[in-house]
């Protein structure tokens, strides 16, 4: 592949790439929160009608819903979506969807004594989540979006087939113009890879964050850095001898 085609075609490929992604998973995180929240409400029809929502869109296909989007709507409606929002629109609904459960869940996993506490402080339901259950449930909620990040944006691929020339619509415009199939889709695999891997040290950042902010101590080092980091040897008081531990002297 010439650099010619890879400045032409790839790079804005990429940068669509990424365009869909964040304002898909911008548009999912609201749904999650929205429709995580209103699962919890006390009042069934709430319940019921969010809990529909979490069913249709859960079981639905989300290509099939972007060709609804895409081609369907404007011949029910007469609205005509631009490609690029029929793909962030599908997306974000239904990754929002998926994202719900993990809102909903960790709410319910707050001590009911929490939630105890705030009703005898004459807290509101608002103030509750806000105050009390949002604080404490939000960094359980960051490794499960973490990895429904990183499905929403290989998931980005499907919109390749309503012409939204992102990274795998330029690898295939690529390979058509070059005949060269395994070059061309190695390089789109290494480039969703490095993608992926910059979502996880994100999230990994804010999941340290939310943990601090509520006084818990950091996630131990995992995945692919994880066993990277440089081990220091500390003295045992005791024994005097030499044992491995994390910098900062930590076992």
């Amino acid at each position: 592949m010439t650099w010619g085609l890879w400045e032409s075609y790839m790079l804005p490929g990429i940068w669509i790439t990424i365009q869909v992604t964040v304002y898909s998973a911008a548009l999912a995180a609201a749904v999650s929160f929205v429709i995580g929240v209103l699962r919890t409400s006390p009042l069934w029809i709430v319940r019921f009608l969010s809990g529909a929502y979490f069913e249709i869109f859960r079981g639905a296909s989300a290509l099939v819903f972007m060709f609804w989007l895409f081609f369907a709507l404007p011949i029910a409606f007469g609205w005509q979506l631009v490609p690029m929002w029929a793909g962030v629109l599908a997306l974000g609904l239904t990754y929002g969807a998926y994202g719900s459960e993990v809102v909903r869940g960790a709410l319910a996993a707050v001590s009911p004594a929490q939630r105890e506490a705030g009703i005898a402080l004459s807290f509101t339901r608002m103030q509750r989540l806000r105050r009390i259950e949002l604080p404490q449930a939000w960094p359980e909620m960051v490794p499960p979006f973490n990895n429904l990040a990183i499905e929403l944006l290989k998931g980005t691929a499907l919109v390749s087939v309503i012409s939204v020339a992102d990274m795998t619509f330029a690898a295939n415009l690529i390979r058509f113009t070059t005949n060269e199939s395994a070059p061309i889709y190695t390089l789109l695999l290494v480039m969703y890879f490095v993608l992926a891997f910059l979502i996880t040290r994100a999230m990994r950042l804010v999941e340290r964050k939310a943990k601090a902010g509520i006084g818990q101590a950091p996630p131990p080092g995992t995945g692919l850095l994880g066993g990277l980091r440089r081990r220091t040897k500390t003295a045992d008081p005791v024994t005097g001898t030499a044992t491995a531990g994390t910098p900062g002297g930590k076992q």
